[in-house]
């Protein structure tokens, strides 16, 4: 199988990521939850792992990395925590119904005031469009990092030095960029950080998170066991305990530590190079392709799709004219071998921004041990199906 679904969940991981997670299951017991070696040790697993994801996410706050199932269980925390009846909040066209169900829900039952900021035909937002959205009082900024969709890029700064000038909060969906694309969260100014394990991070499935600057403070969502201050009736105030209720899996975290160290160690600049180089090599096969319609934000000189003058996440998403999006990634995967995404991807905002809602698209999206010869295969099998009618 060629597997092109990374934006979905990474396929293959380095061995050290099993290889931890069968070692915590053989030997670690709760963490926070009792004073032997197997308890000890898993706590002192899950503190590696909070040091190094605020490491690789630019925090220098660990105990503020607070571990959640995944990024949609992190951004209705940092939602329903933060929002407060009647608030007004600005979203994207570009947001996740992890982010936008929340949301709506919130308008629906208290009464909170919702905008969204519209992306163009290319998916583009126009920083000039959230400055007029931002008015003084507005609570709350939610965008994306990077599109699950197109790969288009955000400038969290640009976004976070708008929302406070608000007096706003600026929330980031990193769940497609934490791993592969360079982010430094107190750089960015951002508040607060959603992140999933599963996908560029490398870990397993059942892990992400929340990492919450210093000074933001989040009403918990959850509440329940911590294994410190159990006499209390709340939450206690601590982070992370404050935002994490229950046992931790800790297992799952085991792995999700080594998947981090494994792209310290790496480099997440080299792995978010390694990814430009095929989305480059993808687009420009793409353009020799009679009939395919690539979304997003491509520049004609793909060679300035180098980080600095262009940048760009490892997704792109095309239509093959005579297909419908479904039909020709089943066709990509029975007579071709290769795994894509088709349909709306969570993503409605964005296809009715593209004009692909009818329609939906077809996602290929790359990661750390995608290959060139990977690439190849996808631009030989669209060609042959180019050439059919689906």
């Amino acid at each position: 199988m060629i597997y092109l679904n990374c934006a979905a969940t990474s396929h293959d991981r380095p061995p050290c990521v099993a290889e931890a997670v069968v070692d915590a299951m053989g030997n670690l017991g709760s963490s926070g939850r009792g004073a032997g070696d197997a308890e000890l040790g898993a706590a002192r697993t899950v503190a590696h792992a909070r040091v190094s994801l605020a490491r690789l996410l630019g925090s220098d706050s660990p105990e503020r990395v607070v571990f959640t199932a995944n990024a949609t269980e992190a951004l209705n925390i940092a939602i329903l925590g933060c929002v407060r009846p009647g608030d007004r909040v600005v979203a994207t066209d570009w947001d996740h119904n992890s982010v936008l169900r929340p949301l709506y829900r919130l308008e629906r039952t208290e009464g909170v005031r919702l905008s969204f900021w519209r992306a163009d035909r290319r998916g583009r937002l126009d920083l000039a469009d959230l400055e007029r959205l931002c008015v003084p009082g507005t609570r709350l900024v939610a965008v994306t990092h990077g599109s699950n969709l197109t790969g288009n890029l955000l400038d969290v700064a640009a976004c976070a030095e708008v929302a406070h000038a608000a007096g706003a909060l600026l929330l980031v969906d990193c769940s497609q960029t934490a791993g592969s694309v360079p982010f430094s969260m107190e750089r960015a100014g951002a508040d607060l950080v959603a992140f999933t394990g599963h996908k560029a991070l490398l870990g397993p499935q059942g892990t992400g998170g929340l990492i919450v600057a210093p000074g933001v403070e989040v009403e918990p969502v959850l509440s329940g066991g911590t294994g410190i201050a159990s006499s209390l009736p709340h939450q206690p105030d601590a982070y992370p305990e404050h935002l994490e209720a229950g046992t931790l899996n800790g297992h799952g975290i085991a792995g999700l530590g080594a998947g981090v160290d494994w792209l310290l160690e790496r480099g997440v600049d080299a792995v978010h190079a390694h990814d430009l180089a095929l989305v480059r090599r993808f687009v420009a096969g793409l353009r020799a392709i009679d009939g395919v319609t690539v979304y997003g934000d491509f520049p004609d000189d793909l060679s300035e799709l180098d980080g600095v003058a262009c940048d760009h996440g490892a997704a792109v998403a095309v239509n093959l004219d005579g297909w419908d999006s479904s039909e020709a990634a089943d066709e990509l995967e029975e007579a071709y071998g290769i795994a894509v995404r088709a349909g709306l991807h969570c993503a409605p905002r964005m296809h009715g921004a593209l004009g692909t809602s009818d329609t939906g698209a077809v996602r290929f999206s790359f990661g750390a041990f995608t290959t060139e010869a990977d690439v190849d295969a996808a631009l030989a099998a669209l060609a042959a199906m180019a050439s059919e009618e689906g």
